[in-house]
């Protein structure tokens, strides 16, 4: 691969449908075993616990009735939506791949994700990410009225406005989530780790391919604004805040308003460790600055 060649999302790379169920089900049994656990010490939560996780026989299903139940209104009800999710989830093995891979990210790269069963439950970016992946699927089907619906919903529901035409990939962490906004065009890659309040969009002024597009292993820290149909290499990180309207070379980091390279545009300072996955935010303050409170 040239160098700087982004490489976009793919289906998880699997021998068979077979080897996607079973690592899915060895999810789900912790999953479940963390459901029991936390309804025998908390019986508040027995009833809830039992409902959303412990009465189902697979992840999928679990999945597709908290989405529904969570994405609901009086005119577009659970039933249709639990449905709708089910059949798309069970239908669909990258879908089932790409969900164990989100859950599995958010328990490695999030101390405060405590359990797998609290990731399911409570992260509304994982939950915004895998009703995304249907209604990307419904627009891929050109059942787009419909992808449209379940994107608003999911704007209400999370905060977090994800046009369903864009490309997610796998083991991808929208930590915190609020405020995230990913335009029509934008490309997401695999491995990729986004903080709250950042937005991938357009300028306003082109059309057609117009959003960036984010490759694997990439950090986005909190706030941070990239505009335009523009790279942001493998394993790049972005700053807290930063505005970046130009490309962003591989294992970089761009800081600030507007963003700049750490150590220079002719030379960048260069990292080796997937920050994506790494989540460190802020290594790079000692070669950007003299920093001092």
């Amino acid at each position: 691969m040239p160098a700087g060649e982004l490489r976009y999302p793919s289906p998880p790379p699997t021998n068979s449908t077979t080897t996607v169920d079973d690592e899915a089900g060895l999810v789900w049994a912790q999953i479940k075993t963390e459901a029991k656990r936390d309804a025998e010490s908390e019986p508040a939560l027995a009833s809830y616990l039992y409902s959303t996780i412990l009465s189902h026989s697979s992840l999928e299903r679990s999945l597709a009735f908290h989405l529904g139940n969570k994405l609901c209104s009086s005119t577009l009800l659970s039933t249709l939506l639990y449905d709708l999710f089910l059949n798309t989830f069970t239908s669909d093995p990258c879908l089932r791949a790409a969900a164990v891979a989100d859950l599995r990210a958010a328990r490695v790269r999030d101390p405060a994700c405590v359990s797998f069963s609290h990731c399911l439950l409570n992260y509304k970016g994982f939950l915004a990410c895998q009703a995304h992946r249907v209604a990307h699927k419904l627009w891929t089907q050109s059942r787009r009225p419909l992808a449209l619906a379940l994107h608003s919903r999911v704007s209400d529901v999370f905060a977090v406005d994800i046009h369903p035409a864009a490309k997610i990939g796998k083991g991808v962490l929208f930590d915190h989530a609020t405020g995230v906004v990913i335009g029509e065009t934008a490309v997401v890659g695999n491995n990729v780790s986004i903080l709250h309040h950042v937005t991938l969009g357009g300028t306003g002024k082109a059309t057609g391919d117009r959003h960036p597009k984010i490759g694997d292993g990439v950090l986005i820290g909190a706030g941070a604004t990239i505009l335009g149909n523009v790279k942001i290499g493998e394993g790049a990180k972005i700053g807290a805040g930063s505005v970046v309207l130009i490309d962003v070379p591989p294992r970089t980091t761009a800081v600030g308003n507007p963003a700049r390279l750490v150590g220079g545009k002719e030379k960048p300072a260069k990292h080796e460790e997937c920050p994506g996955e790494s989540m460190d935010h802020t290594s790079f303050i000692s070669e950007w600055s003299d920093y001092i409170i």
